[in-house]
Parts: C-alpha cells; structure tokens; sequence
C-alpha cells in the first residue's frame, strides 16, 4: 500500500492535525466596514437626531451596524428634522418616582425611534404629532419630544 507523502500543514491557531478543518486569514473583503476614512459618525459637538439611510437600497434606520433589508453596510448618517408621529405610547411606573411615558416615535424620514413624550399623560395618544426637542435625555439617554398640538383644556 503506497501512501502519499505527509504534508505538513498549519491554522492560524497552531499545526493541523488528521483531517482538521484549516482556518486561513481573510482577504480584507470586510476590512472596510469599520474603516475610520469611511466613517460618516457626527461630531460630538452636533445637535440633533441622527440615523442611517443604507446607500444601496434607501432604507433609513436608527443605530444598526448593517441595513435590516439588504443587509447592506454602506450606511451614511443624515441628520433628522426631529417631526413624527406616535405610533405607540405607554405609561411606566416602575423604578420611577413619578409616571412616565414610554413612546415609539416614527419619524418622517421613515425609521421609528423609542422615547419620551412630554406632556400630559392623558394627551399622549397614538397619531399624536410630535416635534423633537432633546436627542438624548441625561437620565435614559433616549430622544425626548413634545407634542406639536396643544391638548384641548376640556380634557383636564
């Protein structure tokens, strides 16, 4: 029985042995994703609302590292005017002195974002229009807005 020569062969973790599977490294394909000359991040100085808009297929998101519907990572940062519309809304009472309102906020650029509506508790409803006014709060760090109608008195 002839029996071919062993062939010394290597992993980046160490000397294959038998028939081991045999990592090599990468050929740089992702190296861009994470790149620093291609980040589009904001300056820590800017005010505002930031999202995502995936430069392949359009899809505006909200902090996500690859686009949920191509799951693109060509993203570029775009700055939001901060008006939306309340597409869910509940009220906390849990670890809080006070009641607060939890909202799910969707925005006219198309992504929807979790925060906080001030106001009024019982004038916070669904379809409310809301106009951003914090971007991060300094407690939750989570977008504050505000109701852009003003509730009618004869509701209190």
């Amino acid at each position: 029985m002839l029996r071919a020569p062993s062939v010394s062969r290597t992993s980046d973790s160490g000397p294959a042995q038998g028939d081991d599977i045999v990592f090599h490294r990468g050929n740089g394909i992702a190296a861009g994703v994470l790149d620093a000359e291609r980040a589009t991040t904001p300056h820590p100085t800017e005010e505002g609302l930031f999202y995502q808009r995936c430069r392949w297929c359009g899809t505006a998101m909200f902090h996500r590292l690859l686009c949920p519907v191509c799951a693109g990572s060509d993203l570029r940062t775009e700055r939001s005017s901060g008006q939306g519309v309340i597409r869910h809304a509940t009220t906390v009472q849990r670890n809080t002195p006070a009641a607060r309102n939890v909202s799910l906020v969707e925005l006219e650029e198309g992504f929807t974002v979790r925060g906080r509506v001030q106001g009024p508790l019982i004038a916070i409803h669904v379809g409310g229009r809301v106009q951003l006014t914090t971007a991060a709060d300094p407690v939750r760090r989570e977008p504050v807005f505000k109701l852009r109608e003003e509730p009618h008195s004869g509701w209190f």
